[in-house]
């Protein structure tokens, strides 16, 4: 496989995420009286947020207007800027710049595909350094595209903007079910999952990622091992 680009999720793959995301979205749910269990808001990570809203409400016995999923959703989107903004443990997950400088030196392009919104998005982009630093080719948000994950127009979107036409080309990591299916959907050559983020390694291998990590600083060993084995089948022929 020849890689041109590598599709990173945010939110627990390469930010840092100690239940933020889950506490937050539940607050805004909390506004129309109901209460869903972490398990709950763990299984719609990766989702776009309307989408996991409506849904949590749903398993809340609610069935929610579109007026009232928009008011949660702006409630939620404010919450998460101001917290990407201002919060003193916003942090990306260890070694995840390195990660990127090591693959743009390789002549890889790195995009970053999320459930968030654009103002989110760039919320972190911007805390992080990422911009600045140009590590960044594309990214993609779920309100910028017709279906959000599992749905492959994410990855499609991140493929356009960073000029890569073959799927076959790109690597998907993510550390939701949701983020191994949009990556499977969208045709990538390789589809990894992250561990050590919302979703365990059990849950993560029933979705059959081609590779499981344990976090995204795992990538270079996981690409040097699998070039080293293709040396060495080739040398066998």
């Amino acid at each position: 496989m020849h890689i041109q680009l590598v599709v990173f999720d945010m939110a627990g793959t390469t930010v840092a995420d100690d239940a933020d995301v889950a506490f937050h979205l539940r607050e805004a749910v909390k506004a129309l009286g109901v209460a869903p269990t972490l398990a709950q808001v763990n299984a719609v990570m990766g989702w776009p947020k309307p989408l996991a809203i409506r849904t949590l409400l749903e398993e809340q016995g609610l069935a929610a207007t579109e007026p009232e999923v928009e008011c949660i959703h702006r409630s939620f989107v404010d919450r998460m800027v101001r917290f990407y903004r201002t919060h003193v443990t916003v942090a990306e997950v260890p070694g995840t710049t390195h990660v990127f400088r090591w693959l743009k030196m390789r002549g890889v392009k790195v995009a970053l595909d999320t459930g968030f919104s654009r103002p989110i998005c760039d919320a972190i982009v911007e805390r992080l350094g990422w911009a600045e630093e140009g590590l960044v080719d594309a990214t993609a948000t779920s309100d910028e595209v017709a279906l959000g994950r599992p749905a492959p127009d994410l990855i499609h979107l991140a493929m356009r903007r960073a000029r890569v036409t073959d799927a076959s080309c790109v690597v998907k990591v993510g550390d939701t079910p949701s983020d191994l299916e949009e990556g499977r959907r969208a045709g990538c050559g390789m589809v990894v999952g992250v561990t050590r983020g919302s979703h365990s390694a059990e849950q993560l291998a029933a979705c059959r990622p081609d590779y499981l990590v344990p976090t995204v600083e795992s990538l270079p060993d996981l690409f040097y091992r699998l070039a080293r084995e293709r040396a060495q089948a080739s040398a066998t022929i």
